[in-house]
């Protein structure tokens, strides 16, 4: 099975909501970034993003959070790739001092469902 992994701390200025929270649009980037990470490996390519089948939203992401987004392939068809994603977070600012903690395990936020797709030329070369 291949995947790609990528940790990210998570700035403080990255959360626009009350509690500290950190919008899922921040989740959806980081897998844009993985993923593109996972075609480079796999394919040689950036490949092109065509969708989510799904997306969960699990529990919240915060400003101050390390957080470890993954990307695995599930299915590779001619062109193209569905790819599994979860972003995790792994460490947890524990109050305004800066003071923070790894939890273990590691809490599930999101997770997602996702199609990629190789350009043809790409593929015949």
């Amino acid at each position: 099975m291949s995947k790609a992994v990528h940790r990210r701390y998570v700035a403080f200025s990255d959360a626009h909501y009350a509690g500290n929270l950190v919008d899922g649009a921040y989740a959806l980037k980081l897998f844009g970034d993985v993923g593109t990470n996972l075609s480079i490996e796999l394919d040689g390519h950036e490949g092109l993003f065509a969708g989510y089948s799904s997306v969960e939203f699990l529990a919240a992401v915060r400003g101050g959070d390390v957080v470890e987004a993954e990307a695995t392939l599930v299915k590779k068809g001619n062109r193209s790739r569905t790819v599994d994603f979860e972003l995790r977070v792994i460490c947890r600012v524990s109050d305004d001092t800066g003071s923070s903690h790894v939890l273990e395990p590691p809490l599930v936020a999101v997770r997602a469902r996702g199609t990629a797709v190789i350009p043809a030329d790409e593929t015949e070369a």
